[in-house]
């Protein structure tokens, strides 16, 4: 997991690379929490997100927003934020530009830049959103969705309420051409602190059914 420091629109972004394994090998980008509540590329799911791609032979990416760790800049309640993760997708592009696939996944606030990311970059064919705050930002903007995915949300969540991520879940699905996996996870809370484990069991399910060969989702 070499260090690595690439430019941003601000300033030095730093993160953490995992190159790729192989040509042609697919590519995923992982977003961190809000940093005003103490997320960075180190949170525990951001990084048992990173190592579940690295482990499926993606050249993977987890990197510090603006203004967090070494990374330069200042907090911009998302709209610089959401043009970091461009760079930083456009810096895995140049360092891997044979890559056939391309996954986002973000946890809270990286789960809303990365659904925003996914609408202006038609070559993210999957998603994972880890408790998207659909209580506390407009999810809109997904108008219609562009890709496959899953949400996932804990049952007992105290800051993302899960009833407001069925309403984002209901709308996504009246959408043709796509399908939206959902699953709520019991006594969960905003940051699975006792059920990381289940958390990861429902990505990585996922994971498989949508990687193998014969796939019915594209």
């Amino acid at each position: 997991m070499p260090d690595v420091i690439f430019p941003g629109p601000e300033g030095r972004l730093e993160g953490r690379f995992s190159p790729p394994p192989r040509p042609r090998a697919p590519v995923a980008m992982i977003l961190h929490p809000h940093p005003h509540g103490g997320g960075t590329m180190n949170d525990h799911i951001t990084q048992a997100l990173y190592k579940t791609f690295v482990k499926r032979g993606f050249a993977v990416l987890r990197f510090n927003f603006r203004g967090v760790g070494r990374s330069q800049g200042t907090f911009d309640n998302g709209i610089g934020e959401l043009s970091d993760a461009a760079a930083a997708l456009d810096w895995v592009q140049s360092f891997h530009p044979e890559a056939q696939t391309t996954w986002i996944a973000g946890f809270s606030f990286g789960a809303w830049i990365a659904m925003q990311l996914l609408m202006r970059r038609p070559e993210v064919r999957g998603f994972i959103s880890v408790a998207p705050p659909a209580n506390m930002y407009d999810f809109s903007f997904l108008a219609p969705c562009p890709a496959s995915g899953i949400i996932v949300q804990g049952a007992a969540d105290e800051v993302v309420s899960p009833s407001s991520v069925q309403r984002l879940v209901d709308k996504l699905r009246t959408q043709k051409g796509i399908t939206i996996h959902h699953d709520e996870i019991r006594n969960a809370n905003h940051f699975f602190e006792h059920e990381r484990d289940q958390l990861m069991m429902s990505v990585d399910n996922y994971l498989d059914m949508r990687l193998a060969p014969d796939s019915p989702i594209k």
